[in-house]
């Protein structure tokens, strides 16, 4: 499964709260927490199911490089 990190930083608060987790301000628990009940949840839920806390995070820094957000 690939995650969908348009939808994930498609908003400004979003963008935040990503780089919060990829820079290790937030745990993995209270960025899954942002999420709940909303649209991406399962997608932060299966980034967590896939990959895990740690590989997650990498994956977030390099998502928000690629797109030129760091």
């Amino acid at each position: 499964m690939t995650t969908n990190w348009g939808t994930l930083l498609g908003t400004k608060k979003s963008v935040k709260y990503v780089k919060q987790f990829s820079n290790g301000e937030m745990s993995g628990r209270s960025f899954y927490s942002k999420y709940t009940n909303t649209e991406n949840g399962g997608v932060v839920r299966g980034l967590f199911r896939s990959h895990g806390v740690d590989t997650s995070r990498k994956l977030a820094k390099k998502a928000l490089s690629r797109r030129g957000l760091v």
